[in-house]
């Protein structure tokens, strides 16, 4: 069943080195692969979502940068990598590349400068049924801008002490833009990445957060993965590179998650 208009989701977490990337990449490609609409937006001015989609972010044209100092608009901007479509998990991405760093400090003085993300979105939301934004660690404008025009926020994380401690700064922040900025953020739910069940912290920490968040915590888990870890050197996500690995298979079962999630809201 198709929605009328794009769910719209970041994939955030304040704390770096926990899977974001890899978590829009494959979702994104698990989403296509069980047959959605998908837009993936790459927010990091490092550009990893882009190169591990397979696009070279050098060679791009036009970006999220372009997008977001409106000299271009992302039915213009956005580009799909030809390895995505020959592996039948193709979805349009709109890329980002060092240039986009300098987004921050040219944004300060705009109009608008939270909302341009969101104004840009308006004109292609029924042309996909999902669009998952990649953030930078930190809160900056580029992050705000995400979490202005987001629907809900997607939290990757492992199953450690300190990964607690992240997610209250998270649940602030969330907080704080939903009552200033953006009345429909909430958390929409907590993915538990690279998880080890041999080790007894970890799943503590599981148990804690199934105890505290309750059905805010997604039923699928992503192991750890040799695969999905050698998979962004081939520029390809995990679900593509090795399909039959368990962490592939774990996030196209995540993506039809989401799909089932979201088709009964």
């Amino acid at each position: 069943m198709k929605q009328a208009m794009a769910k719209i989701f970041c994939i955030a977490n304040q704390k770096g080195g926990v899977g974001k990337t890899t978590t829009t990449v494959n979702l994104a490609a698990g989403l296509a692969k069980v047959g959605q609409r998908v837009l993936m937006v790459d927010l990091d001015p490092q550009g990893n979502a882009t190169m591990g989609s397979g696009v070279d972010k050098r060679q791009l044209k036009l970006t999220v940068y372009d997008v977001l100092l409106e000299s271009a608009s992302i039915a213009e901007a956005k580009v799909t990598s030809d390895k995505l479509i020959a592996g039948k998990c193709g979805y349009d991405i709109l890329g980002a590349n060092r240039e986009l760093s300098g987004a921050e400090v040219e944004l300060v003085d705009l109009e608008r400068r939270e909302k341009r993300l969101k104004q840009a979105l308006t004109e292609v939301q029924d042309d996909y049924d999902f669009v998952l934004i990649d953030c930078p660690p930190s809160l900056s404008m580029l992050t705000l801008n995400g979490l202005c025009c987001a629907h809900g926020v997607i939290v990757p994380m492992q199953c450690e002490y300190f990964a607690l401690e992240g997610l209250t700064d998270l649940v602030n922040t969330i907080k704080q833009v939903h009552a200033n900025l953006n009345r429909e953020l909430s958390i929409i739910g907590l993915l538990r990445v690279m998880f080890d069940a041999r080790i007894t912290l970890q799943q503590q920490v599981s148990e804690q957060l199934k105890a505290h968040f309750g059905n805010k915590v997604f039923n699928t888990v992503i192991p750890r993965n040799v695969r999905l870890a050698e998979a962004p050197s081939y520029g390809v996500p995990g679900v593509l590179f090795d399909p039959s690995s368990k962490g592939a298979q774990a996030f196209v079962a995540f993506a039809q998650e989401m799909v089932d999630r979201n088709t009964k809201s």
